[in-house]
């Protein structure tokens, strides 16, 4: 009932939802990142294939707690690496 009565009080509020695995993928992604990896190589890794489509991985690049943390350059790459692999 407790859901029913939220998502009456603000219907589209599962639009800014994040799930517990895109969480994880994030904290992978800085991580790996922080290892000195680029964004776009990081896309590629299996444990993110397997977890977000691609879709997913293009609005987890549009976050900006995600852009702050890889910085706009590496954000802007990733992105384009997203619309040319098959």
């Amino acid at each position: 009932m407790a859901k029913l009565g939220s998502f009456l009080r603000n219907p589209f509020s599962f639009f800014f939802t994040t799930t517990s695995m895109e969480e994880q993928v994030i904290a992978y992604l800085t991580r790996e990142h922080a290892r000195g990896r680029r964004a776009s190589e990081i896309l590629q890794d299996r444990y993110i294939q397997n977890r977000l489509t691609p879709q997913q991985q293009a609005r987890l690049l549009d976050r900006p707690d995600v852009v702050h943390a890889l910085g706009e350059l590496d954000v802007d790459s990733a992105r384009q690496s997203l619309t040319t692999t098959p």
